[in-house]
């Protein structure tokens, strides 16, 4: 934890600092477990909550997740709450069902979206595989979660709340999922330890949402 506060100390004012997990609770005797509030305490803006690895390696539910995200935006975090859809469920045609149940179950504990809850759409079948979804598989499950946060939550929520893509980004097909409508950014993985690479992907989104 030391470490995390001095690079966030260091780093330039426009990059935030996020934790991958967090514990569901406050802190307390949770040997192993780092708390919210830690990460915030040490200087951290954000969590990573719900993802795919998360899910299927701790076995963390739908519900489980839904708990973090609600305890981490409740200690002052912003989340970065994390849906998507194994292969086996895309090749039984349930991709929208499975992120709409995600979606529903996060919801269920957050009273107020805004900019401080982001959505990561990370088809499980693409991490670290090297296997993209291709734009227009990314831009109808985007789509998808636009129009439920439309109908179940308000105009509002879908519109400030960004949906950014996490599966397998590279330089090379950055540009065309910037490019798409409902794609707000991106949540970069392998590629984000390849500096030169990385940067490509950051001028990518960056030109392509450019104000």
């Amino acid at each position: 934890m030391l470490h995390t506060e001095l690079v966030c100390r260091t780093v330039r004012p426009e990059i935030a600092v996020a934790g991958q997990n967090c514990w569901h609770g406050p802190c307390g005797a949770f040997t192993g477990e780092v708390s919210a509030e830690q990460l915030r305490d040490c200087g951290c803006a954000w969590v990573l909550l719900g993802h795919s690895e998360r899910r299927a390696f701790s076995h963390e539910s739908d519900e489980y997740v839904s708990t973090k995200v609600h305890h981490a935006l409740e200690a002052s975090l912003g989340v970065i709450a994390c849906v998507g859809e194994t292969l086996a469920q895309r090749d039984f045609g349930r991709t929208l069902e499975v992120v709409d149940e995600q979606m529903r179950a996060i919801a269920a504990n957050v009273p107020m979206w805004g900019e401080r809850l982001v959505v990561a759409y990370e088809p499980v079948w693409s991490i670290g595989t090297g296997k993209s979804a291709s734009p227009e598989q990314v831009q109808e499950v985007h789509a998808e979660l636009r129009r439920w946060l439309r109908e179940n939550v308000g105009e509002e929520a879908a519109s400030v709340t960004r949906i950014v893509y996490g599966g397998s980004v590279s330089a090379s097909n950055a540009p065309k999922l910037a490019a798409l409508p409902d794609v707000d950014g991106f949540l970069v993985g392998g590629a984000s330890l390849r500096g030169a690479e990385f940067a490509q992907i950051v001028r990518a989104g960056a030109r392509e949402h450019a104000v």
